[in-house]
């Protein structure tokens, strides 16, 4: 894109954002809630309180939820799926070995193709 192409569109982008900002600031749901807001505000600062003292406040197990998921970070994330482990396939034709932990390999694709998936799985180790 050329510099005044670039230009041009992010004079459009603007644009369009100030008038979504225009009819933002005209919506009475929205007044009402910064009006909410800064009261909540003057209200925590004149009680000296934050936001987490709040959230403890209206939610008592917001804490214990917090802390549970902390402490299961200091170990590997579990996605539900178990790690790959690596195989080596060794043909027996060529003696050529390679090392992986998926099929998405591009070697072990041409011997699938070649020699069949059945076969070629019969070639693979474990190594841990």
């Amino acid at each position: 894109m050329s510099l005044i192409s670039e230009y041009r569109a992010t004079e459009e982008a603007i644009k369009e954002l100030q008038e979504r900002l225009k009819n933002l600031s005209q919506d009475e749901k929205l007044k009402k809630e910064l009006e909410f807001e800064g009261k909540l505000r003057e209200l925590m600062k004149a009680y000296q309180k934050d936001e987490s003292d709040i959230v403890a406040l209206l939610d008592p197990d917001a804490r214990n939820r917090k802390t549970t998921r902390n402490t299961s970070n200091n170990k590997a994330p579990t996605s539900g799926k178990r790690a790959r482990r690596v195989k080596q396939y060794k043909n027996p034709h060529t003696g050529e070995v390679i090392e992986t932990k998926g099929g998405n390999h591009k070697t072990l694709k041409e011997w699938k193709g070649k020699w069949g998936g059945d076969t070629v799985e019969g070639w693979a180790t474990l190594l841990g």
